[in-house]
């Protein structure tokens, strides 16, 4: 398991989630309280990368307006971005009712009975007004209120989390969109190739100079590939669906882009900086989401010791009653009183609500660990991949050049009758599924580049936290 690295800090010691925290008092949360903390050993720097910065908004690096326009229109159209940015609302009016504990209760009373003849004729009015507040004496309140101002802060990181999430999803999308119209533009390409071909095989036949085998061999060909050409086509309908749906609208409605029939995927700019991970920890929203659950369940755990110690709640009330409506106000009864609550026997109900909150803020430690490295995972996992497949792309384009040289060399043989028609065929075969290789690889390398601009982006504001 890994080293953990606890720094000595109220709320982020181990020791205080194991039930070791005795403060039972809690200031309320400044937004720039908090620095994420190192709990795990933290390596020196990432793997050689790039040395410019990347932009908030880093989808635009590709330099696509279309992707450009895509993105902004999901972030405002997305349900699933809605949805987060209402748990937001929600969280924050989750602060205000836990405050409320902190403004005393004052209440209205009033009351009117009428006797009817058998139990006395008359009319009697009565009018109060009751207070109650109790006293934070350990801090218990404060520290309810910080839980749900850290889960508020909490949901804000979600959402910019799931801001940055979708933009991501948008850009890989798009790009696989436009692989996939590429691919279904290249089949057509490569199905007329083996139609001609196959005119010229025809046309050897009738001169004895060729086998009807042959025929067979190439009209087989042309059918596999235009079954690939159907794949193409049902992918790019899908992705077109899926991406109206991130967009938020419906799938039948489809996408305005001003796209090419051959598109082709972005020449990808240089690497990036990777800075630190240090910086990475405390710029990636999901990872600020996880420190800040982290804080709102020890808080919860100082809430809970709290709930052992006295209680103290202050009462008043005044009221009056008369027997008319017009001297009501003539004589008053006043009362205050003051309340001392000890608890002494709870068959142990406090001691394990403080047990549950301790291993719940021991499991936020531990999440909060596992999303740091696993952040770091991200961005070196990108790195290697777009190595290798930069590598592979290279051994891709050298193996269609030689495939070309061959197709062309065998083409020539098989028409004066020196090579047999299986070995163009094989060679043919080879040099297209090269060329669709080539596409999907390109893919691969751009689909690598967005793994490490998501791995490495931190939040970017959004229209919703402009307008609020």
């Amino acid at each position: 398991m890994p080293n953990l690295v606890l720094p000595p800090r109220r709320g982020l010691l181990l020791a205080s989630v194991l039930g070791l925290s005795a403060a039972c008092s809690r200031a309320r949360v400044e937004e720039d309280e908090l620095v994420p903390p190192e709990v795990v050993a933290m390596p020196a720097a990432f793997s050689p990368a790039g040395e410019r910065a990347l932009p908030d908004a880093w989808w635009q690096e590709f330099g696509d307006q279309e992707l450009n326009a895509l993105v902004e229109q999901a972030i405002e159209g997305n349900f699933d971005l809605a949805v987060a940015w209402q748990r937001l609302d929600a969280a924050r009016a989750l602060i205000d009712r836990e405050a409320a504990v902190f403004t005393p209760e004052l209440d209205l009373e009033a009351d009117f009975e009428s006797r009817r003849p058998g139990g006395g004729d008359g009319e009697s009015f009565g009018l109060g007004l009751a207070a109650f507040y109790e006293v934070d004496l350990w801090g218990r309140f404060d520290s309810l209120v910080a839980a749900q101002q850290y889960r508020a802060r909490a949901s804000l990181a979600d959402y910019r989390a799931g801001a940055l999430s979708l933009s991501a999803e948008v850009t890989r999308t798009w790009y696989r969109l436009l692989e996939a119209r590429a691919q279904r533009s290249l089949l057509t390409e490569q199905i007329e190739t083996n139609e001609k071909v196959l005119q010229l095989i025809q046309a050897r036949v009738g001169i004895g100079q060729v086998r009807g085998v042959d025929i067979l061999r190439q009209r087989q060909l042309i059918e596999s590939t235009r079954a690939r050409r159907i794949d193409a086509e049902t992918r790019v309908e899908v992705l077109e669906h899926l991406l109206a749906v991130l967009l938020g609208q419906a799938p039948q409605e489809g996408i305005e882009v001003e796209a090419a029939e051959l598109p082709t995927l972005p020449q990808l700019p240089p690497l990036p900086a990777t800075g630190i991970p240090a910086e990475l920890v405390r710029r990636r929203p999901d990872l600020e989401a996880a420190y800040l659950e982290l804080q709102a369940a020890d808080a919860e755990v100082a809430a809970a010791v709290s709930a052992r110690y006295p209680r103290l709640s202050l009462s008043a009330s005044l009221s009056t009653t008369d027997q008319g409506a017009d001297e009501i106000f003539e004589d008053w009864l006043r009362r205050l009183a003051a309340n001392l609550v000890l608890p002494l026997i709870d068959g142990e109900l406090r001691d394990a609500e403080i047990s549950r909150n301790q291993a719940i803020a021991g499991q936020r430690l531990y999440e909060y660990g596992q999303a740091t490295l696993l952040s770091f995972q991200e961005v070196e996992d990108a790195l290697v991949l777009e190595r290798k497949q930069r590598e592979r792309i290279a051994s891709l384009e050298e193996q269609q050049r030689l495939a070309e040289r061959t197709y062309d060399q065998l083409r020539s043989e098989y028409f004066n009758g020196l090579a047999d028609y299986i070995d163009v065929l094989t060679t043919l075969t080879d040099l297209q599924e090269t060329r669709r290789d080539l596409v999907s690889a390109r893919l691969a390398l751009v689909e690598a580049r967005i793994a490490l601009y998501r791995a490495l982006a931190g939040g970017f504001p959004t229209f919703r936290e402009r307008e609020s």
